[in-house]
């Protein structure tokens, strides 16, 4: 940093408090001024997605939440809705409310609460809020004066899923200190969805978007289930807001392509390298803006290599970044969101947390585990998975109807007993993938079978069975409940090697779901994005928040991303995602062939000479993906497609073009990128987006990426035509007992022969 520029930045610097334990942050009172958030998160988004039902035997649950580091709680409530059994007795039965393990209220339950929905409101203690908290309510429920069963079927109180926590969030100030990125602008304990400005010069290069792109894709990937979004700014800082809140923003420059606040060489000199920098934004002191410089695109590329592969090694406000190297390449289907797929994989690898195989209680929780697969992982007539499992648990009393569940995707997989005389087992099976096939447990347990999918929840519930002393009139004996303990070992295997990547395209449910084909090198390495060589602010925002969206899939940045506006390019070995315009008449006309009569159409027109560089969406002519249907409908701007089809130059090459007219058409892409709900419903070759959702269609010729041997190749494609499948099957046996009457034949003519 130069010595003027260290004197521009004094008097800002002098500012900064020193010191936080958990993030440089400053942890004395913060001036008036310091900006405050109000922060409602309901138990649905904290996981609930359902009411909980609180027993008599089952009268706790607890509901985690996190605080950004660079914020503390000034107040905290619980917005607690509850409904109480009619049967309770009031003022006895009560709730107990604890933060952190700490008592902080106790809630009687009224005579006119019982059978009602409640609402009531707990004071928590902000001093006790962390980084990570936990809220336990725990039921205490009675129904009798004496002689209570506490498995009744009346001791019951339903915590709704609607209920809040409550908190009052209030800015500290962060030093300028790149050893705490990616903070302040992104916090994975953040409960919210991250939006990051992402600021330019205006006209953008293509080194400048590839650069923003790395970066999206690491926050991305760091976001996960949160999503991101990432609003782009041409020469100015995003707007603060009422309350004089400013947003963090990054910004990209080279020496001779700045943004208009940037352009002062003096204050802001020349770099001759790649530069990461931190610094105060000048309209709030509580943000941060990030400076990614360079002497050209290239540099931006490193700089933003190194913030998402090795930010851990920054310290300081200004790092010169000497040069990124990758030793390894990535391999294909080696995301890190992924399941691998060959070797067998123990639990340890698949779990979130310390305690996620762990359960106790009479009635234990269920243990899960996510089992995410590629794709196009090819399961059809296998098998099965073979699962190993290994478990532990509190010994019963007697051999009784004590059981292990275990379950896949919510539909029941197999029931294994839990024996009296031993406390540990070791359990082998095949979890079946088609709907024909069984799953053996030491071979002698038969079990129904089931499709897997690329994203799975295994399940495995201990129920313990139990008696207690009755409570029965005139003969009351109270026993106290056994603590069951139950694990699933960590080194339990679940085995996916063997299988094969085989799929049937287009299928822009892999696309939405998956990030696939792209996300099947997660670097992105084999994939190319066209862009238009002219994009808007919106345009520029989609396509980062897609490539945001393919990266928290697979969780790895996109260090390999390419970016391109001349079509020349696209007739290299690439999967190709292509961002551009809908055909001009799509939307307009009456009856507008909105797929295949004119996007498709439009995608697959042969190019002239000069359309090499023309930010038009594709320049493609090939007859199989001429559509074998036309979807007719009437329709008004806006309006959006997602279509999918296959590469003319690579047979095991595909396109997905994300296509939309104007800023408005784009914002429709934007919202359904970051809306689960209508990613659910992108599926096929093309979807149309619209106001009133999205509607998937099946056009064109099918093709398939991937590779099968050839004997079960043949057997798959035969599968589909049963017709012709049983005319070979006859052919065959007429054919094979022919062959066998000859051969009878030529032995009893030789016998004959030989007697003669």
């Amino acid at each position: 940093m130069s010595r003027f520029f260290n004197k521009s930045l004094a008097a800002s610097l002098a500012l900064l408090a020193i010191g936080c334990a958990q993030a440089a942050v400053t942890s004395p009172a913060q001036p008036a001024s310091a900006p405050a958030w109000n922060s409602n998160h309901s138990f649905e988004q904290l996981g609930r997605p359902a009411d909980s039902l609180l027993l008599g035997i089952h009268n706790s649950d607890q509901i985690e939440f996190s605080l950004r580091r660079d914020r503390i709680a000034s107040d905290a409530r619980l917005q607690l809705q509850y409904t109480p059994s009619p049967s309770l007795l009031p003022q006895v039965s009560h709730i107990r409310v604890y933060l952190n393990d700490v008592l902080m209220s106790v809630v009687p339950i009224e005579k006119e609460q019982l059978g009602k929905r409640v609402t009531q409101s707990v004071a928590l203690d902000p001093h006790l809020i962390a980084d990570f908290n936990r809220v336990r309510l725990e039921f205490v429920g009675h129904y009798a004066d004496v002689c209570e069963d506490p498995a009744n079927s009346a001791l019951w109180l339903s915590v709704g899923r609607d209920s809040q926590v409550q908190l009052q969030e209030q800015a500290l100030e962060l030093k300028n200190d790149l050893a705490y990125f990616p903070m302040p602008f992104f916090d994975a304990r953040g409960q919210d969805k991250p939006s990051i400005d992402l600021v330019f010069a205006n006209a953008p290069t293509l080194g400048e978007q590839r650069a923003a792109g790395i970066l999206a894709s690491y926050f991305g990937s760091k976001a996960g289930w949160r999503g991101a979004r990432f609003p782009v700014q041409f020469d100015q800082l995003p707007a603060i807001d009422d309350q004089h809140r400013a947003k963090p923003a990054i910004v990209f420059a080279t020496n001779d392509h700045r943004p208009a606040f940037l352009a002062d060489k003096n204050q802001f000199p020349a770099v001759d390298a790649p530069v990461v920098q931190m610094i105060d934004n000048p309209q709030d002191p509580y943000s941060k803006v990030l400076l990614v410089l360079g002497r050209n695109d290239d540099d931006l590329a490193v700089a933003a290599q190194a913030l998402a592969l090795g930010s851990d090694l920054f310290r300081g406000p200004r790092v010169t970044v000497d040069g990124v190297q990758q030793i390894k390449p990535r391999e294909p289907y080696d995301a890190p969101n992924w399941m691998r797929t060959d070797r067998p994989v123990r639990f340890a690898e698949l779990i979130k947390y310390p305690e996620q195989l762990q359960a106790n209680g009479l009635l234990p929780r269920s243990i899960t585990l996510d089992v995410n697969l590629p794709p196009d992982l090819f399961v059809w007539r296998n098998q099965g998975i073979p699962l190993q499992t290994k478990f532990r648990y509190t010994q019963p009393a007697a051999d009784d109807a004590s059981s292990l569940t275990i379950s896949l995707n919510n539909q029941f997989i197999t029931s294994l007993p839990l024996h009296s005389k031993t406390n540990s087992q070791l359990e082998q099976m095949r979890l079946a993938v088609m709907s024909d096939e069984t799953a053996n447990v030491t071979d002698k347990l038969l079990v129904p079978a089931l499709k897997i999918g690329d994203r799975n929840t295994l399940r495995f519930d201990f129920n313990f069975a139990s008696t207690y002393g009755s409570a029965q009139r005139d003969h009351c004996q109270t026993t106290l409940p056994v603590n069951n303990q139950a694990v699933i070992d960590e080194e339990s295997t679940v085995d996916l090697s063997g299988y094969y990547h085989y799929l049937a395209m287009p299928d822009l449910r892999a696309f939405a779901r998956g990030g696939f084909p792209f996300s099947r090198m997660a670097d992105l390495s084999q994939t190319l994005v066209m862009v238009p060589a002219q994009s808007t602010a919106v345009q520029l925002s989609t396509l980062f928040e897609a490539l945001g969206a393919i990266s928290a899939r697979s969780g790895l940045p996109a260090f390999g991303l390419r970016l391109s506006s001349d079509w020349n390019d696209a007739k290299a070995d690439n999967d190709l995602l292509v961002f551009g315009n809908l055909a001009a008449s799509v939307g307009k006309g009456d009856d507008a062939n909105l797929v295949l009569a004119k996007t498709r159409d439009w995608l697959l027109t042969p190019a002239n000479e000069d359309s090499g560089k023309s930010a038009r969406a594709g320049q493609f002519n090939d007859a199989r993906d001429q559509g074998a249907n036309r979807v007719a409908v009437s329709a008004q701007a806006p309006i959006a497609a997602i279509v999918g089809l296959q590469s003319p130059y690579h047979e095991q090459r595909s396109i997905v073009a994300l296509l939309a007219s104007d800023d408005a058409d784009y914002q429709l892409l934007r919202d359904t990128l970051a809306d689960s709900g209508k990613l659910e419903a992108v599926a096929g070759s093309v979807a149309l987006i619209r106001d009133s959702g999205v509607s998937s269609s099946w056009v064109g010729q099918q093709y398939f990426v991937g590779h099968l041997p050839w004997w079960l190749l043949l057997w798959y494609q035969l599968s589909e035509h049963p017709v012709l499948l049983a005319g070979l099957a006859t052919i065959s046996v007429l054919l094979t007992a022919f062959l066998l009457w000859r051969g009878l034949r030529w032995m009893a003519r030789r016998r004959l022969v030989g007697q003669e």
